[in-house]
This record gives C-alpha cells, structure tokens and sequence, in this order.
C-alpha cells in the first residue's frame, strides 16, 4: 500500500496564503537541517529532505501551486510514479539555485552568492569606541578620534592603474563580474551564480599595477575626527559619522564611522534612563528638628529644606535636575535622594543625659520596652549621698 504523503503546506509549515518569501525561508531552514551532508547515514533526515524539496518545487512554482490547490496530490501522480516517494519526482522549473547560493556554500567548502554582480556598493563600516565622564554624557562633548582610514591615491586617482593605463575588462566573465558554475546537488546538476574569482566581482583587470597604492586606488592614512557627543548620550551608545569609513566598491560611496560612548562612573551619582540617584546622609538633630542641607547636583550645589520628623531613606525628588533626553534637551529627567540619617556612634556623657531625657519625654524606646517587660523606669544615675547623714 503506497505511503499517504503529508499535505505540502504541513511539510513547510506555512499557511495556504503563504508567499513566495515565506515559502522560500521555510524551506531554506529546512533544508539546512535535514541535507544529508549534514547528516550521512540519516535515512530520515534524507526522507524529510526530500520531501520538503518536493513541497516546495510545487509551492514555488505558479502553476502547479494551482494545480496543488485544486487536485491536491492527484494532480501529480504521474510524476511521482503512484508509489507514493519523491524519487521519481519531476523538479524541473524550480529554482532552487538562489537557495544552494546561500546554504551550499559551507557544505562544498565554497562561498557562493546568487547575485554577485559588479554594480556599486558601499564601503564597510569603522567601528571604535570613546570614553567620556559622567558629566560629559549629562552635557555633551566634543572629542577628538584617530583612526586608519583610507584616502583615494593621487598617483592613479583611483584606478589602480599604472599612470598612463587603463584597467581591462575581465576576461573570464566578460566584464559582468560574476560567473556561473553548477553543482551535483540531491537534485542533479544545480546552476549557481558567484563573483568571479579573477577580478573579485568588479569586471575589470589591472594588468599594471600603480606602485604607489599597489593596484588597491587607496592609500592607508592616519586621520582625526571631532565627534560631537551629544547631551544625554547614555553608556554603549554610538555615535555615526556618515560617509567617513571604508572606500566604496565600483563607485559606491564609502561606509559610515560608528564610534561607541563609553560612560565612566561617578563616585556619587548613579543613572537610569534619564533620572540621576544618589544618597545623602542627615544629621540626627536635623531629622528630628528639621533644618537646611546641601545636596549636590550635576548643576551644582542646591540647597534643600529637611522637614522635622523626617525617617531614615525617605527618598526626594529635585524636578528637572537629571539627564537631557536626546531627543530634546530642553527636557530632563529628575535627581531622586535618598535621606539617610545617622546616628552618632560616640556620645559625651552630657549627650547621652540629653538623650535619655528626650526619652523620657517621648516615652518610646528603652523606656517603653521595660514597661513591657515590667522592669522600674530608668530615672539615671543615683544621687550621691552626704557624709555623716544617714536616713
């Protein structure tokens, strides 16, 4: 009895409307898992493998995607022999060729491409980094980069070319850049596009070479840059400077520099987001009774009122005292502190009457506590008695 074959859609796991993009990165990923030569000897890995290959030779295709939709597996019968398997499948008219560029590549130990051409394109990126402080990413900076670039060679403007030729066209790929070559794949024989090897995807040849940039039409220099920081940067950030980085090829325009801020740490402050914290300690008498303290700022030194009464980390809000957001620094996050009170560790004994008094009079502490435990109130040292008179 011929083996019941799972519906086409299933075996891609993709909807009935799916479209051609998500038909091919469904079987893109399939095929990467389940290619025998990424799994020798695996019969079911083999089995899946062409079976999603059968699936989506069908999907991909316009017109047996409507016969599909409309006979189902019926429509295909013939092809597939009635035996219910997918050797005898016809897979002619699916273009599997752009998929092998991507995913055969490392399985041949090649490196193709599916639209390797010798049009324009822009030149790579620079990537480094700047560190800054605390207060410079509050405010914004300028700072000065050096870097290894590249500049065009004023010898061969360019080209590469000895001074009095001209690059050539390349022969092995008529100028386009590209050539085609096949492969013997599970299917057959696949058709796959790469750069072409002899000019590297340019189209041209340089026969004489310029000796002052060796062929490349750049010379390496050693160039600075003034990066502006912009105010409320935060820590892993960067910072583009567009068209400064690598040459383009064939004309394209050159690469962006992208320089990564790298925040320093403050000694007293911490961030998150656009808000400033920090801790500043309170006197006793000023927690209880009340009173001024000074609370530094990234603005500086402001001056704030402690209310009397005030516990042990409340936490206050100065308005408008954080970090300018980057998108307007007109707007600023808040600076939140938190009070902490301290308690004096060392006490002359007129301090510590004092003490006991104000807790006699508030009745809560020590005093409170031996009431509970039933012990006699605390009422301080012992008056010294008088020589010679004894009651």
């Amino acid at each position: 009895m011929a083996e019941q074959k799972r519906d086409y859609y299933e075996v891609l796991g993709v909807d009935k409307n799916a479209d051609e993009a998500a038909l091919k990165k469904a079987y893109r990923a399939l095929a990467k898992k389940y290619h025998p030569d990424m799994n020798p000897g695996n019969e079911e890995a083999e089995k899946k493998f062409k079976e999603a290959s059968e699936a989506y030779a069908v999907l991909s295709d316009p017109e047996k995607r409507r016969q599909y939709d409309q006979f189902g597996h019926a429509a295909f019968d013939g092809a597939a022999g009635g035996a219910g398997g997918f050797g005898g499948f016809d897979f002619s008219g699916a273009d599997f060729s752009d998929i092998f560029g991507d995913i055969f590549g490392d399985f041949f130990g090649g490196r193709s491409s599916r639209r390797a051409n010798n049009g324009p394109m822009k030149g790579s990126n620079i990537r480094t980094s700047v560190r800054i402080t605390f207060e410079e990413a509050v405010f914004g900076c300028e700072k000065e980069i050096e870097l290894n670039t590249k500049e065009e060679c004023k010898n061969c403007h360019g080209t590469g070319a000895k001074p009095g030729t001209n690059p050539e066209v390349c022969s092995k790929c008529g100028g386009k850049g590209q050539v085609v070559f096949t492969q013997q794949s599970f299917f057959g024989t696949v058709r796959n596009v790469q750069a072409c090897p002899d000019c590297q995807g340019t189209g041209k040849v340089i026969r004489e070479k310029c000796t002052d940039c060796r062929g490349s039409g750049y010379i390496p220099i050693r160039k600075r840059f003034a990066v502006d920081i912009p105010a409320g940067i935060n820590s892993g950030q960067c910072k583009r400077l567009s068209g400064q980085g690598e040459p383009g090829i064939n004309g394209g325009p050159r690469g962006d520099v992208l320089v990564e801020v790298i925040v320093g740490r403050h000694p007293i402050f911490q961030r998150q987001e656009y808000d400033i914290f920090s801790t500043v300690p309170v006197s006793f008498a000023v927690a209880a009774l009340g009173g001024e303290i000074i609370i530094d700022t990234v603005d500086g030194k402001v001056i704030y009122d402690v209310k009397a009464g005030t516990q042990t980390d409340t936490r206050i809000r100065l308005k408008g005292k954080g970090v300018p957001s980057l998108r307007n620094k007109e707007i600023r996050g808040d600076h939140y502190v938190t009070l902490v009170v301290q308690i004096p560790d060392k006490l002359s004994h007129e301090a510590k009457e004092l003490l006991r008094r104000f807790d006699e009079e508030s009745g809560d502490s020590l005093n409170a506590a031996k009431r509970l435990t039933g012990e006699p109130k605390d009422k301080g040292p012992a008056p010294k008695k008088k020589k010679g008179i004894f009651k």
